[in-house]
This record gives C-alpha cells, sequence and structure tokens, in this order.
C-alpha cells in the first residue's frame, strides 16, 4: 500500500532525471517571531541536500513567518509557514485587504504580478480556500520564480488571493494530496509539485523531507531545514514512528498515533486517561495551540486550575503558573516509543499583546490571566500544534511516511547538519520505534465522503473550507469548542499537582 501511495503522492511529481546534490543537499530556512499590534490579534490567530531558513515566531498571529522573494525583480513577502497545508499562496497587492490602513493591511508585503515578467497564470479562479472562521482567499493559480534560504526555484505553482480578507500568505509544506486545487477539482490529476518536490525537482535536495525545531517560545527565531537534519538541535535519541494514513490508505496529514499522557511535578505524577487512546494527532505548525479530546483535555485543566472563559471562548489560568515546575510528558507509537517533555512555561501564552487581563471573580481574582496552551476538541484526528511542537524536534518524512521526533535542544548555537544522502533514504541518525503495530490499536484518519466515493483523499480543502487533515475541522475554528460550566470547572480548583 505504501509503495503505491509514494508513486501517487510523490512519485507521480519527479522529473525522473538523475538528483544531484546541491548545497550538501540541504536547504535552511530561518523563521523569526514578531509581535503585532492589539487590534490584529483576536481575529487572526483564530484561522486556521539540505537549504535552512530562519522562521519568527510570531505568536500572536497564530504561527511562524519568514521572508521569502518572488517575481522578477524580486518582491519580497513575510509568510507563514505551514505544514498543515500545502500550497504556497499569497495576496494580491490589489486586493482589497491590502488596501487597508496601517495594520490591518497587507503589513507583511503583497504580490503585484504587473511589475514581475515571468508571471504567468496557469489556473484562472482555480484557486480557492474558504476557512472557519469566514475568511477566504480565491484567485489564480500562477507559476513563478520563488526564493527561499538562498535557493531559487525558477517555475513554482502558487495562488494568487485576488479575492482575499487574509493579509499575508502562507508556505504549505504539507502532503501534495493536501493542496487547495484537489479539494476543487475533486481529482488527484490536478496535483501539482508543490515546495518540497518542487526543490527535488530542480536537485536541490535529495528527498522530500525535511525537519522543524521552532526553539522556545521566548526565543525569537528558529528555522526548518529541507533535506536533512542538525544533530545539535536535540537531545537524546531520535526515533522514527509511522504517519497514518487516511481510510483509503493514503497520506493527506502528519496524523501520528499518540498513546499516552502524563502530568508530572515536584509533588508526583499522574497517568492521564482518556477512551480516544490510542488517538491520531497531527503536528501542525500552523496552529497556535494545542487541542486534545474533551475528557482528556479536562484532566489537563484539573492539573493545572485552568477554568474555561466564555469571554475568550477557551482556558484560561493564572499567567504565574508559567513559573510552575511541572511538566506533561506526550508519548507516542506505544510505551517503547518517543516521549516529548512539555514545560509549563511553554503552555501559558499572553491572552493579549498589550494589558493583561485580570480575574475579577473567584479564587484567582486580581491576579493576570493567560491562555493555557492546551484546549478541547471534539473529534479526531487532534492537533498538537505550536505549545507542543516548540519542546520537539521533529523531521518530516514524506517519502517514507513516516515522523522523526526527539527532545528539542533549546536555544542551541552549535550545528551539524546531515543530508538524506538518496531519495528513499530513512531518517539519518533515527531508530525505528519497536513494535509500533503490536503496542497500539492503529487509529484510522476519517476518509471525506465525497473523496472515499471519487476514490481518493482530500485533507486541504473539503467543499471549500480548508482542514489539517481528513474529516478535520480548521484548527482554531470555536464552534468545535465545549463550553464546560464554570461551576464544575471552580470545582476542580486546588485538586491539580501543578501549584503556583
Amino acid at each position: 500500500m505504501r509503495g503505491g501511495v509514494v508513486v501517487i503522492a510523490v512519485g507521480a511529481l519527479f522529473t525522473g532525471t538523475a538528483l544531484a546534490q546541491h548545497r550538501d543537499g540541504v536547504v535552511r530556512w530561518d523563521i523569526q517571531r514578531r509581535q503585532p499590534p492589539p487590534e490584529t490579534y483576536t481575529r487572526l490567530r483564530k484561522r486556521a541536500s539540505t537549504f535552512e531558513e530562519t522562521i519568527t515566531n510570531e505568536e500572536a498571529r497564530g504561527g511562524y513567518f519568514a521572508t521569502c522573494r518572488l517575481g522578477t525583480p524580486g518582491q519580497d513577502l513575510t509568510l507563514q509557514l505551514d505544514t498543515g497545508s500545502s500550497d504556497i499562496w499569497v495576496p494580491d497587492s490589489a486586493a482589497k485587504v491590502c488596501s487597508k490602513s496601517g495594520t490591518e493591511g497587507c503589513v507583511l508585503g503583497a504580490f503585484n504580478p504587473d511589475r514581475s515578467s515571468t508571471f504567468e497564470v496557469v489556473g484562472q479562479g482555480d484557486f480557492d480556500i474558504n476557512y472557519v472562521d469566514g475568511s477566504s482567499s480565491k484567485g489564480d493559480y500562477f507559476t513563478d520564480v520563488f526564493e527561499i534560504g538562498g535557493a531559487s526555484l525558477q517555475n513554482m505553482t502558487m495562488g494568487l488571493g485576488i479575492n482575499t480578507d487574509i493579509a499575508y500568505g502562507l508556505v504549505g509544506v504539507g502532503y501534495a494530496l493536501n493542496e487547495a486545487i484537489v479539494g476543487t477539482t475533486q481529482s488527484t490529476s490536478s496535483v501539482y509539485p508543490n515546495l518540497p518536490v518542487n526543490m527535488v525537482n530542480e536537485k536541490l535536495i535529495n528527498t522530500v523531507a525535511y525537519s522543524l525545531w521552532l526553539n522556545d517560545l521566548d526565543s525569537s527565531s528558529g528555522n526548518i531545514l529541507f533535506g536533512g537534519i542538525d544533530t545539535q538541535k536535540y537531545k537524546g535519541d531520535l526515533t522514527r514512528i509511522d504517519i497514518l494514513p487516511t481510510t483509503q490508505g493514503l497520506y493527506t496529514s502528519f496524523a501520528v498515533a499518540m498513546t499516552s499522557l502524563i502530568a508530572v511535578s515536584p509533588s508526583g505524577q499522574d497517568t492521564l486517561t482518556s477512551k480516544a487512546f490510542p488517538m491520531p494527532v497531527v503536528l501542525d505548525s500552523g496552529t497556535t495551540l494545542s487541542y486534545l479530546p474533551t475528557d482528556l483535555a479536562l484532566q489537563v485543566w484539573k492539573e493545572v486550575g485552568a477554568l474555561y472563559s466564555p469571554e475568550f471562548e477557551l482556558a484560561v489560568l493564572p499567567c504565574d503558573m508559567q513559573n510552575s515546575k511541572g511538566y506533561f510528558s506526550f508519548g507516542f507509537a506505544g510505551p517503547n516509543g518517543p516521549h516529548i517533555n512539555v514545560s509549563m512555561d511553554e503552555l501559558v501564552l499572553d491572552l493579549t499583546s498589550g494589558q493583561a487581563p485580570v480575574f475579577n471573580t473567584g479564587p484567582y481574582r486580581g491576579m493576570d490571566a493567560c491562555e493555557f496552551g492546551i484546549q478541547n476538541f471534539s473529534s479526531a484526528p487532534y492537533l498538537l500544534g505550536d505549545t507542543f511542537l516548540r519542546s520537539a524536534y521533529v523531521v518530516y518524512d514524506l517519502v517514507n511516511n513516516q515522523v522523526g521526533l526527539a527532545a528539542t535542544d533549546f536555544n542551541s548555537t552549535e550545528s551539524n547538519i546531515v543530508p538524506f544522502p538518496s531519495l528513499s533514504a530513512h531518517i539519518p541518525s533515527a531508530t525505528s520505534a519497536p513494535d509500533q503495530s503490536q503496542a497500539t490499536v492503529r487509529p484510522s484518519v476519517t476518509t471525506p465522503a465525497y473523496a472515499a466515493s471519487a476514490g481518493f483523499t482530500d485533507s486541504a480543502n473539503v467543499n471549500g473550507s480548508e482542514n489539517t487533515a481528513a474529516g478535520l475541522p480548521s484548527a482554531l475554528g470555536t464552534a468545535q469548542l465545549s463550553v464546560v460550566g464554570l461551576s464544575m470547572i471552580f470545582a476542580m480548583l486546588g485538586s491539580g499537582i501543578f501549584l503556583l
């Protein structure tokens, strides 16, 4: 089954020519953090060989951003990195949203096709994505020069947001079957070589794989390394675990099997339970928070004394909890699989970019209120977003359909880059988690009804709605958040093992 999937999702997109190394076969893209103005905060965070690039941690916008260059001559745009989608798309400079003044406009840049001599429309009106919060981007598919991390791709297919109310673009690096065009046309024949695949086609890297190092919440930058790993960016063992296919046997999202969760503090530890175990969770850099099933989320909230706020439509807790010595240990692929520890200083986030709100009633009266990095979700697969990913070094191998996981080495200044040697090579320096098939009852990812009848799965766009995985609602849609009675939550306060 997997061999056939590689041909569909990856193999059919290659040029068929020999793959040569370029710059030692890696591309690094740096990512950095920005802090947007308060008025943009709430609306924006509710959306949804090696080359290395720095990416900025723009916490309040709900993701990590980096500067890219498009067209001839080049135009600089700052775009969001997203492992949960698969298209590069940019706002058109003529879009109405870009005419707005101040921070509501396209302050991160917009693309002017009239200024590029290499711009060519290849799918007029075919680009169409709608998000659960009502925002959308529609326009054309086009090809042009795209530069990232020092690498230049001459004929990159991208979406141009002509009618969009989203003021910044994205760089989606997921499976090609996750492209929006697949949902629009309901045909796998529409799949095009997206960024990771095209980097192989143009001999910049040796395989469709990359590693992600977001660094800690207080750090201003991290990076994504295409085509290789950096052994100085993680601690301990790097362990390979299988990516879960859809019920149709296709690979459309980075869903893996989460099999345990333990709360640990100086006063002891609690093993948390859920009827959803073992559960499919999607590793998604485009989602700020992490979302677990309600029965598990309630136990997590109890451990830290979090309560649900109808005003903010999410769980909140005192900001002082960031100083707690407790942490949560996430286990994957059975008892012998990797465990990633996430400390409280990575899970307590500002609710606004200005003055923190204050609890005006209850046991936390007078204390500053912060957002908790673990929220509840009503259906599988669940999401592990940036509040989890900052604590993990993650390698995404789209050819072998595996993910490598290790504990991140926060603020590492050393580097030892190891490229993937070939297209089918496994993750360098990684060992496979033992007994994965025996250790868990393999969870599956739901296939949308129309995709099943058509013989394929689309997780990028189901009836025009962006999804992180097949059958999964948009990551930050509030419609999926279960409102928990405040009396129930208040009764839990003080019973957890995490102390102020």
